[in-house]
């Protein structure tokens, strides 16, 4: 019998659409869903995110919202996190009994514990979500409208190495109830999915070693930057933003960023992703896409960044972008939602909206910091 082979265009299933069997026994087996949204007048961001621990039988899911009044999740306009909650599961190879669930369908669900719920309205590509807190006078319903297939980044590069990924783009329509006011949702953005095994969270790589300066790709350059290099530190970045309008969203990208082999002048490649320009998307050329990230010096978080973008037709863009709110919801890095100025070769620009993912371990971050702090 001949294996797949799976490969960066090998194309998801509807199977893909629910939850995934584990092929594996590993209580670290881990499938995500996630739905990001903005309202770029109110200077927000937000998240409804789900992750299911399929072999220990439980869910950990988040909703929360953020803007320029706060940003951890006691100051956030608003978060809410239930961890490890019981959410019927049988673990890999075990034969499910008469009164357990072994199948919980994602194209149809209600999370435990007053979590939010999904229902596929179109099989990989519409969603329509919801979520309520009536206490907080808070909740947000919307339809997720993809614009392009999902896609599936490649196989056996960071930081998907071992797990299938789906990045998907889609147009957000709905209404958000914050603090009893109805702010009308109209805007583009990003869902995504992961399963496998984790073997750690993203912000946790293994334990750092004496010899940093052994671990740094490119030593050189200001000290910060030289320790946001430092590898096996967990580190990832992940930036996207489109521009769109009343007839649609046709400019715009995604990647992640491959801090680790930044040079010491600050520039650092990106790794997967892709630009869309025209209404099309074309995946980027890794070997001459990059980004800069400017610091702000007493928080650490990203404040300004310049992403040179090249896909692999030889089609480019640049896009500047500025950080107009944060949340910090682990105490180190932050998420930022971004303004992108997106500049096409022709000299034309146009406003974008997205957001910068900025993931560290907490040691990690804080010596960063000090370095930035000390000058």
């Amino acid at each position: 019998m001949t294996e797949t082979i799976i490969t960066e265009d090998t194309p998801f299933t509807l199977d893909d659409d629910t939850y995934h069997e584990p092929t594996l026994p590993d209580p670290l087996w881990f499938e995500t869903a996630w739905f990001s949204f903005s309202v770029p007048e109110r200077r927000i961001g937000g998240w409804l995110h789900a992750g299911r621990h399929t072999n220990r039988g439980t869910m950990t899911w988040r909703v929360f919202l953020w803007d320029p009044k706060g940003s951890d999740p006691a100051r956030m306009a608003y978060y809410k996190l239930a961890s490890d909650v019981p959410f019927g599961a049988t673990p890999a190879g075990d034969q499910a009994g008469p009164d357990e669930t072994h199948s919980v369908d994602l194209r149809d669900v209600s999370f435990p514990d007053g979590g939010w719920s999904m229902k596929a309205l179109n099989p990989l590509m519409d969603y329509h979500v919801a979520y309520a807190d009536p206490d907080a006078r808070f909740g947000i319903e919307f339809e997720h409208r993809s614009i392009h297939p999902p896609h599936r980044f490649t196989p056996g590069e960071a930081p998907c190495v071992h797990n299938p990924h789906i990045d998907q783009l889609g147009h957000l329509t709905g209404e958000l109830v914050l603090d009893g006011e109805r702010i009308e949702l109209d805007c583009y953005s990003i869902r995504d999915r992961t399963w496998g095994p984790r073997s750690r969270h993203h912000s946790h790589g293994a334990q750092p070693t004496t010899q940093a300066k052994a671990r740094v790709a490119n030593p050189g350059g200001p000290t910060w930057r030289e320790i946001e290099r430092e590898r096996g530190r967990g580190r990832i970045q992940y930036i996207f933003g489109h521009s769109w309008d009343d007839t649609g969203c046709d400019t715009g990208f995604l990647s992640f960023v491959r801090t680790q082999d930044g040079t010491a002048d600050g520039w650092s490649p990106l790794n997967m992703g892709w630009l869309l320009r025209d209404g099309r998307f074309v995946r980027l050329d890794t070997t001459r896409s990059r980004m800069k990230n400017y610091r702000h010096p007493d928080t650490g978080w990203s404040a300004h960044m310049e992403v040179d973008l090249v896909d692999r037709e030889g089609r480019t863009m640049q896009a500047e972008g500025v950080a107009l709110s944060h949340n910090c919801e682990h105490g180190n890095g932050a998420n930022a939602f971004m303004r992108w100025d997106l500049v096409l070769p022709d000299g034309s620009s146009r406003t974008g909206w997205g957001e910068d993912q900025d993931g560290w371990r907490t040691d990690h971050f804080a010596r960063m910091l000090r370095a930035l702090r000390s000058g």
